[in-house]
C-alpha cells in the first residue's frame, strides 16, 4: 500500500499537500477509492481512502489509527561528519532512517571536507526512507554543529567517540548497554584529530572501535546503527 506523510493529522478528512497530491495522483495514477497509508512521523499509521483525487488538493478520509508498535523509551543519536561526496552522506541517512535512528547531528570536524549542508533536501531523503520503510518515527536532522560546541552538550546517556588512532578500545557491540540513550561520535575521511580524541575522552566520551577494517565514513555511522539495533533487538 501507498504511503505518504503528513506530520499534523486530525479529524475525519484531511488534503496532501500539492507535492504529495501530484505524486498521488499524477506519478501513482490512484483514483478515488483507493486505499493509502499516512505516517506522522511520530508513531501512528493512518488508514485513509481518496474521496477527491485531485493533484493539487487530494483529499483523504481517514479509517482508523494504528501506533506503531517498536515505540520506545530510549534513543540512538549519531553525531557524523557529512562526506564530501554529498550522494554518500545522503545514503547513510536514506539507510540509518530504514535500519532505525532517533537523531542525526552532522558535525564540523577539523578534517572536515564539507562545512555545509541543504537541510531542505536531507530532510525530503528522510521522509522518503521513513515512508519506503514503513518507520514510525521521522528522525530529527539537527543543525550543523562543530564538534567543540556538541561535546561540551550536556547528553543524558552513554557517549562514544569511534576513531582510528592507535589506544585502548573495546568493540562498539561491547560497550552499549541495551536500553540506554546512546550519541555516538562518527568522524570525517580523515578522522577526528587527536586533539579532539582527547578533547572528547576529557569530556567523558569512551572510545570504541568499529573493528579491524578501516571504513569510510557512512559506512561507520551504519555500522554505529546497526549495532545499536541488534543489541536491543529492533
Amino acid at each position: 500500500m501507498n504511503s505518504f506523510y503528513i506530520p499534523d493529522i486530525k479529524g475525519t478528512s484531511i488534503e496532501l499537500n500539492a507535492d504529495e497530491s501530484r505524486h498521488c495522483i499524477k506519478v501513482l495514477r490512484l483514483t478515488k477509492g483507493d486505499y493509502v497509508q499516512l505516517l506522522n512521523g511520530k508513531g501512528s499509521i493512518y488508514n485513509a481512502v481518496i474521496q477527491e483525487p485531485d493533484p493539487k488538493r487530494c483529499l483523504l478520509g481517514i479509517m482508523g489509527e494504528e501506533k506503531y508498535q517498536n515505540s520506545r523509551d530510549f534513543r540512538l543519536t549519531i553525531a557524523i561528519a557529512p562526506t564530501k561526496n554529498n550522494e554518500r552522506f545522503e545514503w547513510f541517512l536514506e539507510k540509518s532512517t530504514e535500519i532505525g535512528i532517533d537523531r542525526i547531528i552532522p558535525m564540523v570536524c577539523q578534517h572536515s571536507e564539507r562545512k555545509d549542508i541543504k537541510s531542505d533536501r536531507l530532510e525530503k531523503i528522510l521522509i522518503s526512507a521513513m515512508k519506503q520503510s514503513l518507520q514510525g518515527f521521522l528522525p530529527e536532522l539537527a543543525s550543523l554543529t562543530s564538534f567543540k560546541a556538541l561535546v561540551n552538550t550536556t547528553f543524558e546517556g552513554v557517549k562514544l567517540i569511534a576513531h582510528c588512532e592507535p589506544g585502548e578500545k573495546n568493540l562498539l557491540k561491547n560497550s552499549v548497554p541495551p536500553g540506554k540513550n546512546i550519541l555516538v561520535l562518527i568522524g570525517p575521511e580523515g578522522d577526528f584529530d587527536p586533539s579532539e580524541i582527547k578533547l572528547a575522552i576529557d569530556k567523558g566520551f569512551i572510545p570504541v572501535s568499529l573493528g579491524e577494517s578501516r571504513l569510510r565514513t557512512e559506512t561507520a555511522g551504519i555500522v554505529a546503527c546497526h549495532t545499536f539495533c541488534m543489541i536491543n533487538q529492533i
